[in-house]
């Protein structure tokens, strides 16, 4: 009867997990997101209203639908120090006596042959210091990919500019509360929940400024000098 008990309990459960459901993989797609296809009802050729074309009167022009577009306003600001300084120091010293053979201290033409004295020092001192400042301004305007049972947007999107020499990159993805879009559509970075930023390049002038294949291997834990 117990056993039936806990197999009607895990039962019971697996509704409620499956309810659970992740909003973005660990790697997230920045591609837009479009709209749902909506049909137009039936009999409505020559009417005037038609599904899919509403017009609010009463309410701002702000995303709040999947396919929606909506501008993030970067203002990033990043500044961290950190200092760290370590002293350790160890002494041993062992003496094992004077052994003492039938009596009498072992000798050789005189002298104590077998008595020994072991010493040992140890001194470590090790010293840290680190300095990142981080800044980041601009604009990225980017679609609403879902729209939480709370209400709240998860927006997703990415900017690429291509340059003579290389490419550039912005992608954003997060959660958005509506009530932190402006009027015009816009809301800080600093307003969004679970944010993912990623500003980076390729190209030649990316490729210049990261060090060398070699250079990577002195400086990575398989050297360990």
């Amino acid at each position: 009867m117990s056993r039936a008990l806990v197999w009607l309990f895990v039962l019971s459960a697996l509704p409620g997990c499956s309810m659970v459901s992740r909003i973005k993989p660990e790697q997230p797609d920045y591609s837009a997101t479009l709209p749902p296809t909506m049909e137009s009802l039936p009999g409505s050729e020559g009417s005037i209203y038609k599904s899919g074309y509403g017009l609010a009167l009463f309410e701002d022009l702000k995303a709040r639908r999947v396919g929606d577009v909506i501008t993030v306003l970067l203002v990033e600001r990043t500044d961290a120090t950190k200092n760290a300084s370590t002293n350790t120091s160890k002494s041993n010293d062992v003496d094992t006596g004077t052994p003492v053979l039938a009596g009498r201290p072992v000798t050789m033409d005189g002298i104590q042959v077998l008595n020994n004295t072991i010493g040992a020092e140890r001194d470590f001192t090790g010293e840290g210091d680190s300095t990142q400042s981080n800044s980041l301004d601009g604009s990225v305007t980017v679609t609403v990919a879902q729209v939480l049972p709370n209400g709240n947007l998860y927006v997703r999107g990415e900017k690429r500019i291509t340059l003579n020499q290389g490419e550039e990159f912005i992608q954003i993805a997060g959660i958005v509360r509506p009530i932190d879009v402006s009027t015009s559509n816009t809301v800080l970075s600093t307003r969004m929940a679970d944010a993912r930023i990623t500003y980076s390049g390729k190209g030649p002038i990316a490729s210049s400024n990261k060090p060398g294949w070699l250079t990577r291997f002195f400086s990575s834990p398989w050297f360990p000098y």
